[in-house]
């Protein structure tokens, strides 16, 4: 009963359990690609956006297995993201979609933006 409390004001418990984990493997990942994760990682944070926490750690365990196989095969980095990483990072992003925070913003601004019509109309 408690964990449900607790859940209820911090988030899933199991989520950040997750979180974790990825964290660990990234941080085990050998140079350079250890480098090259986090700063997709980074990005992922502030390009994604996801509100739905089981989409992000999807996201984020998928991309840990990208990097752990590069690793292992010694793909070079640069055949991964190619020549363009922030296309890489948003398209990666994009392909698991999810509610995002900017979808609140567009909703809020269409309203805004309809109300104002109607009072123009007025």
């Amino acid at each position: 009963m408690v964990a449900k409390w607790i859940e209820a004001l911090t988030g899933s418990l199991e989520q950040k359990k997750q979180y974790k984990q990825y964290k660990a493997r990234i941080e085990a990942l050998p140079e350079p690609y250890a480098a090259a994760a986090k700063a997709l990682d980074r990005y992922f944070m502030y390009y994604g956006g996801y509100t739905d926490g089981d989409t992000l750690v999807t996201m984020l365990s998928d991309s840990a297995d990208l990097w752990e196989r590069a690793a292992v095969d010694g793909t070079p980095v640069s055949e991964i993201v190619g020549d363009d990483p922030v296309e890489f990072a948003e398209t990666f992003a994009q392909s698991y979609g999810g509610a995002q925070w900017i979808d609140k913003e567009r909703a809020r601004l269409t309203k805004a933006i309809e109300a104002a019509e109607r009072k123009e109309r007025k």
